[in-house]
């Protein structure tokens, strides 16, 4: 930094004769101190600003990832939305089908939906390409055919087969059904529900509920619905 000595003081001080270096340096180390404090305070009050505003950006950084992952969680809640929407739809549809068919044939006193059961492969645990029952899947059917003998009502069950797409469309249409008619069976044999309480109707691969290009998808599609109509 340039220091600029007032004039008069250093027309003084070479009138005079008596100025020394010594003098001259001490004089100007006294008016630069002061500057190099106030300089000094100036640059910490400047680096303070800096890192606040550094700070502030890796606020703004974080929020802005926070913001995106509620913006993903969002997008992956509002597909699981419409997925489910879609598979009600579907069941929605497939139950008025059901009873379309029990009030043609004379099945219904009310000509009414009670409810839906569901067994997913989950549930049931076929397997690709299988119609035997499980042990697992039979618990749950002993458990549907509890639960229908508490209630104590005059219903009438229709057993809807569903598959996966994988395999040809007339293949999955028989396998669907032979499954339907194997829950039907254990509902009669093992569970003393009537025959004529009961029928069977096979979908095969065409009310997919989920991607059949997923496992999970395919694993969701592979069910026996269980309409309970009065």
């Amino acid at each position: 930094m340039k220091i600029i000595l007032p004039i008069t003081v250093l027309s003084m001080l070479m009138l005079s004769g008596c100025a020394t270096k010594e003098y001259v340096h001490e004089y100007v180390k006294s008016q630069l101190d002061p500057v190099v404090v106030r300089v000094d305070k100036l640059e910490g009050r400047a680096n303070a600003a800096d890192a606040a505003i550094k700070a502030v950006d890796r606020r703004v950084d974080g929020q802005a990832g926070e913001i995106q992952s509620i913006r993903v969680d969002l997008g992956a809640q509002a597909e699981r939305i419409a997925r489910n929407e879609a598979a009600i739809a579907e069941l929605t549809r497939t139950a008025q089908d059901a009873m379309d068919r029990a009030i043609a044939a004379g099945k219904l006193a009310e000509g009414k939906l009670v409810y839906e059961v569901v067994m997913t492969e989950e549930t049931l645990k076929f397997g690709r390409n299988k119609t035997a029952l499980s042990d697992d899947a039979k618990a749950a059917l002993t458990e549907f055919a509890d639960r229908l003998k508490e209630e104590n009502k005059n219903v009438f069950i229709e057993i809807q087969g569903h598959t996966d797409s994988m395999g040809e469309a007339a293949y999955n249409l028989l396998v669907g059904e032979r499954r339907a008619e194997n829950v039907r069976r254990f509902l009669n044999m093992e569970a003393g529900i009537p025959l004529h309480r009961m029928s069977v109707i096979s979908y095969g691969e065409s009310m997919p509920v989920a991607d059949n290009k997923l496992r999970a998808g395919r694993d969701e599609n592979r069910r026996v619905v269980l309409v309970v109509l009065q």
